[in-house]
């Protein structure tokens, strides 16, 4: 997991990058925002941990920023200030903050309260690498396909047409469609290599082959629908 830490005091911010590289977390350092926004446009961030009082930019701010951009939205944030008045900590919690730690803080609840949001991220990144269909489960960071809690071996292409069916099921696909997205645009075979890929396919789905469905003339759906 990625972390990066806004803040300006030096002693804070070299105790923070210390104990959790300690704990095995890749862990960057800033101490401004205009610095921060430059690393993290180019490499988001999983969990930020921001100061409110930095030098150019005031850390609620930044966490505007973070929370409107579409591409950093989800990263996680936990507020690390001396502000502790009630309006502050709501404050940035309206705007999407996952947590907020006071200074003075110890090294054991900043990790603690680390982990907490990192095994959150983490938990929510799996679900999302997970594509579900009728008993058809793709663990798409794996690259793994498990049928009716059954592991199965599907070849790259096998594996790739399945999964193009699964994100568009419902969806009627040419074949050309097909084609050109799972073998490319400068494929040079037939239609027919599809038609061959999806028998293959039919036949490792055993029972669950019934969702693939031919659109005479057409193409294929993936559907439970009769």
């Amino acid at each position: 997991m990625l972390i990066y830490v806004v803040e300006d005091d030096l002693s804070i911010l070299k105790l923070i990058e210390y104990s959790l590289a300690s704990k095995g977390y890749e862990v960057k350092c800033f101490e401004n925002g205009e610095d921060f926004f430059k690393e993290n446009m180019e490499k988001p961030a999983d969990l930020v941990l921001l100061d409110i009082m930095l030098p150019d930019i005031d850390g609620i701010e930044i966490l505007k920023r973070i929370k409107e951009n579409p591409q950093t939205k989800k990263t996680g944030v936990i507020m690390i200030t001396a502000k502790t008045t009630e309006y502050d900590i709501i404050s940035a919690l309206d705007l999407g903050a996952d947590d907020y730690i006071k200074k003075p803080f110890s090294v054991m609840e900043l990790i603690s309260r680390v982990g907490a949001i990192a095994r959150r991220i983490e938990s929510e990144g799996s679900k999302e690498n997970l594509l579900e269909f009728n008993g058809i489960v793709i663990d798409d960071l794996k690259r793994i396909v498990t049928i009716d809690g059954e592991q199965v071996s599907f070849t790259f292409k096998e594996y790739e047409l399945l999964k193009y069916l699964v994100l568009n099921k419902d969806i009627v696909i040419s074949r050309e469609k097909l084609l050109t997205y799972i073998w490319g645009y400068d494929y040079e075979g037939e239609t027919r290599t599809v038609d061959m890929h999806i028998k293959l396919l039919r036949d490792k789905l055993k029972e669950k082959r019934k969702y693939i469905k031919t659109i005479r003339g057409v193409g294929y759906m993936l559907s439970s629908k009769e």
